[in-house]
């Protein structure tokens, strides 16, 4: 968020998406969100939500499991006074696997020592509207499964980041 500073709890796992990647990303999506939905399905910090609200992000969904976190979650959109921004407190695989909401952005940053990324490359493409993207964050390089195709990739210090998108040639939704 520009010059507005979050506050939140120490927990295990959470490590917020360092500025220069957020930057990067946030280039990559286009100065501004306008009008468009984003999920944040492993919240942590809020970092990526918060500056897609910022962005002007219509809806930014964030999914926190952790309530602690979630609980600044919600104190940081309070304080913030974001009323685009809505915190659910689940695991983001029980999230997506519930969710029937289309959205343009999805934030994909579990966990680095999780596996969710291949429930999840299984159940995103259902989730992104048309000419939706899917940032994906990680420890370690992923290797998408169809139909996902890597637009863009980048690695900052210990963190791989990609932007992917459904190939609709190979998608059958």
């Amino acid at each position: 968020m520009r010059s507005r500073v979050i506050t939140f709890p120490d927990a295990e796992g959470l490590r917020p998406t360092p500025d220069r990647v957020r930057q990067t990303l946030f280039n990559w999506l286009g100065q501004t969100l306008h009008g468009r939905s984003c999920l944040d399905l492993f919240a942590g910090s809020g970092a990526l939500g918060f500056e897609a609200a910022s962005r002007g992000a219509a809806r930014v969904t964030m999914v926190e499991k952790n309530p602690r976190v979630c609980r600044a979650l919600q104190d940081n959109i309070k304080k913030l006074a974001l009323p685009n921004i809505s915190v659910h407190s689940l695991d983001g695989l029980e999230f997506a696997s519930r969710d029937l909401q289309r959205y343009d952005v999805i934030f994909l940053d579990p966990p680095f020592q999780s596996d969710f990324f291949s429930g999840l490359f299984e159940l995103l493409p259902q989730r992104l509207t048309g000419d939706g993207v899917l940032y994906v964050e990680s420890g370690t390089p992923v290797s998408p499964p169809e139909p996902w195709e890597i637009v863009k990739s980048g690695k900052a210090g210990q963190v791989y980041y990609q932007l992917l998108q459904v190939n609709k040639s190979t998608f059958v939704g």
